[in-house]
C-alpha cells in the first residue's frame, strides 16, 4: 500500500488531485521509473481498466478475468490485484483515484460496493463509445496538470454514471429498494467486519427481521448471511497472508477479530480446503 501511495504522490497528473489515466500513449511510467512496484498491488486506490480493442487477464483477489472489446474492469480499494505479466491490449483506458476524488463527487455510485458479485462489465457500442468519449476528455483534461479541478470532477462524474448504468443493465434487475438494503448489508458487514456483528444485530441495524435479511442475503449473494460473512472473513485473511512474509497464525486471527486461533484456523480450513501454513507456502511459490 505504501509503494502505490508513493507511486501517485511521485508522478501525479494534476495539481490538486491524486488521480491518474494511462493510455497506450499517454500517461505510462518509463522502465526506470517503473522499476521495484511489482506486479501484485493492494492499495487504497480505485482502479478502471476500460478494453477498446484487444484482450488481458487481471487477477482479483485470486480470481482472474479476461478483458475483452467494450468491456471494463474495476477493482476497489484493498482487493488484491495482480497485473499481467505481459499484454495490455491494442487500445485501453486505465483510471486510478483515491477517496478524497470520490468524496468531491455528487452523488453515489452503487455499483462501487459491487452487490453483484461482478467485476467485470460489457458495454453496448453505443455505451462504449460514449465512455470512450468521456475518457478522451479526461485524457486531455489530464495532460495539463493546471486543468481545473472541477472539470475534471464533472467528467469523472459522467463516467461513474455510465458504468453504474451498465452494471446494472441487466434483464433480471431487482427492486431498487431491496438492491439499497442489500448495499446498506454489505456495507455494515465492511465497517464491523472485524467486530464480528451477529445476525441479530444486523437486522435490526437495517430494521428488517432475520427472515428477511436471511433471503435478501441469499437473493443477491447466494448464501446465508452468516456464510457471506465468514467468506468475507476468510478472504480478507487471504489477502493479508499475500503481504506476510512469515504469518503467525495467532496474530491473524486475532487481527481479524477471533478470540480463539485454533477455530479461526479450523475454519480457514473448512472453507478454502487448505491450511493456513499450506496455503501461504502456495502463495510464495507463486510470487
Amino acid at each position: 500500500m505504501d509503494k502505490m501511495d508513493e507511486l501517485f504522490n511521485r508522478f501525479p497528473q494534476h495539481g490538486k488531485l491524486p488521480i491518474r489515466l494511462v493510455a497506450p500513449d499517454f500517461g505510462h511510467l518509463s522502465p526506470e521509473e517503473a522499476k521495484g512496484w511489482g506486479s501484485i498491488l493492494r492499495s487504497p486506490y480505485y482502479f478502471f481498466l476500460f478494453m477498446l480493442e484487444g484482450a488481458a487477464w487481471h487477477t482479483v483477489d485470486l480470481q482472474q478475468f479476461e478483458i475483452g472489446n467494450n468491456e471494463l474492469l474495476f477493482v476497489l480499494p484493498n482487493q488484491v490485484h495482480e497485473l499481467p505479466a505481459a499484454g495490455h491490449g491494442v487500445d485501453y483506458f486505465k483510471l486510478g483515484f483515491d477517496e478524497s476524488c470520490l468524496s468531491l463527487l455528487p452523488r453515489q455510485y452503487p455499483f462501487l460496493i459491487n452487490p453483484l458479485n461482478s467485476p467485470k462489465i460489457s458495454f453496448t457500442p453505443a455505451a462504449a463509445g460514449r465512455v470512450r468519449a468521456v475518457f478522451l476528455v479526461l485524457l486531455e483534461l489530464l495532460s495539463d496538470s493546471g486543468s481545473r479541478p472541477e472539470l475534471i470532477l464533472a467528467h469523472l462524474n459522467s463516467l461513474l454514471t455510465e458504468i453504474d448504468t451498465a452494471y446494472f443493465e441487466t434483464g433480471k434487475k431487482p427492486a431498487d429498494e431491496k438492491l439499497a438494503r442489500y448495499i446498506d448489508f454489505r456495507v455494515f458487514v465492511e465497517n464491523n467486519l472485524t467486530d464480528h456483528p451477529t445476525i441479530s444485530e444486523i437486522a435490526g441495524e437495517l430494521a428488517i427481521n432475520t427472515n428477511g435479511l436471511y433471503q435478501l442475503v441469499k437473493q443477491y449473494s447466494g448464501l446465508s448471511p452468516k456464510a457471506y460473512i465468514t467468506n468475507r472473513l476468510i478472504l480478507e485473511a487471504k489477502r493479508r497472508l499475500y503481504y506476510a512474509d512469515n504469518p503467525s497464525i495467532k496474530e491473524l486471527a486475532f487481527d481479524l477479530g477471533f478470540n480463539d486461533p485454533e477455530y479461526f484456523s479450523r475454519l480457514f480450513k473448512k472453507v478454502t480446503g487448505r491450511t493456513i501454513a499450506g496455503f501461504f507456502q502456495e502463495l510464495s511459490g507463486d510470487k
